[in-house]
């Protein structure tokens, strides 16, 4: 049942009183990952804070709708901000939202209670999860071309970059949501970018990446050209990733450091890595969830294509970055698979599913080429879409992460989605056949 947080509503009304808010933007999720919502005004704020607001549910259910549903959006006062960008000379807010029934219980398709689901079993493990994804994307000069607009290379730095400013502005746009950025620099194709975050708690991050990405795009509108997370929009280059750094904490101690182990990783963070690569093709469905995905897991572009894990190599699904002596908060593992395009709630929640998997049934980890050797039969990730939902489908683990209703939700969707492409006529079968048939 819900809790109404007091003093959270005392500080979302003065703060939207000192800063003149005349909209709120009230956002939450489907069960794709497309930011959804719709706006009140300043005189709906405090009802809408204590009793939520309704609205017509079946928005929340992606191409798999069903008939409208009534349900509740009650905003999450930890949530609000400002928008930097004024509607006219209007100040507007936002604020994230937790769904709930008419019944006032958690509505079971909604991703964000989802993911705090599985952070609770976390909790109840007496742990924290923690998470710092590095997302990429591309600009192109219109939505209807892949034109580039820079040339630049890995990491080139050359004055009077339109891209590096479009970067930066981006940046400032984030810490005005009171998101805090690690690091940005140019990716390897010509004008793709990368913005790191700092890592936070998952519910945290599955909100900060939600705004992140409509942050990225408003921006590139603003300057006249298009901002992707399509995780593969040019053929023959490196697509858009988006590598999860995950650890534990139990407290203020990272669960994931060892100072005994030889490379300091401590026994729990083996277990986790081994629940991720057990599962690893299950949750796949989840993490890389658009046909366009598998577009990008394929060899010669940086991204994994099989089941496997290493200190180093960065072509490996799993890698675990080099620990710097002294800093044992940043023992942690990365998750090389996922896309920026990703429902990041529910991706969250599968990671961390087959990560607690591990420890709760103390799966052993084998040396990373003692575990390729073991793996050969069954080691490389699904190769397209159908087979990741056919796997996926038979998961009691995803079925259990997602909980009944989001489960047969997901699939749906993704069947439908790969019954519409496999039944497009594309440019590459007029290109190769209409010549020669």
């Amino acid at each position: 049942m819900l809790k109404i947080n007091e003093d959270g509503v005392k500080y979302v009304l003065h703060q939207a009183k000192e800063n003149d808010v005349k909209f709120i933007r009230l956002w939450f999720s489907d069960i794709l990952g497309n930011l959804k919502g719709f706006s009140i005004t300043i005189e709906e704020l405090e009802r809408g804070l204590s009793n939520g607001i309704s609205f017509d549910g079946s928005s929340i259910e992606g191409f798999a709708r069903s008939d409208e549903r009534d349900l509740y959006a009650f905003p999450d006062p930890n949530t609000f901000s400002l928008i930097p960008w004024k509607s006219g000379t209007t100040t507007v807010a936002r604020i994230f939202c937790d769904i709930y029934t008419p019944e006032n219980n958690s509505f079971e398709g909604d991703p964000r209670y989802v993911l705090r689901r599985n952070l609770q079993r976390a909790t109840e493990m007496g742990y924290t999860y923690y998470v710092a994804p590095e997302m990429e994307h591309f600009y192109f000069k219109s939505n209807k071309t892949t034109e580039p607009i820079d040339l630049e290379g890995y990491f080139d730095q050359l004055d009077n970059s339109f891209s590096g400013e479009l970067r930066n502005e981006t940046v400032l746009a984030l810490e005005e949501f009171g998101i805090p950025v690690g690091s940005t620099h140019h990716e390897a194709s010509s004008s793709q970018h990368e913005i790191d975050l700092r890592h936070t708690d998952a519910l945290t991050m599955a909100d900060t990446v939600m705004t992140y990405r409509l942050v990225v795009k408003e921006i590139a509108k603003k300057y006249g050209c298009h901002a992707t997370f399509m995780p593969k929009p040019i053929t023959g280059v490196n697509g858009n990733g988006m590598h999860i750094h995950q650890s534990l904490f139990n407290g203020d101690n990272n669960s994931f450091y060892d100072p005994k182990d030889q490379v300091y990783l401590s026994k729990i963070a083996r277990n986790f890595i081994a629940g991720l690569l057990k599962h690893a093709r299950e949750i796949t469905a989840v993490t890389n969830q658009w046909v366009n995905s598998y577009k990008r897991l394929v060899s010669g572009f940086e991204a994994p294509t099989h089941i496997s894990w290493a200190l180093v190599n960065r072509a490996d699904l799993i890698r675990v970055p080099s620990y710097r002596m002294g800093n044992n908060f940043s023992r942690r593992i990365e998750y090389r698979a996922p896309d920026p395009a990703c429902n990041p709630y529910l991706a969250f929640s599968v990671m961390l599913a087959a990560g607690l998997e591990g420890i709760e049934n103390n799966y052993d980890l084998l040396d990373s080429k003692e575990f390729e050797l073991k793996n050969k039969d069954n080691q490389k990730l699904p190769s397209n879409l159908w087979e990741a939902i056919l796997i996926t489908e038979n998961s009691e683990l995803v079925h259990n992460a997602l909980g009944d209703y989001v489960f047969k939700s997901f699939i749906e969707n993704k069947k439908i989605e790969w019954e519409l492409y496999n039944t497009k006529v594309t440019k590459y079968e007029l290109d190769r056949y209409m010549p020669i048939l």
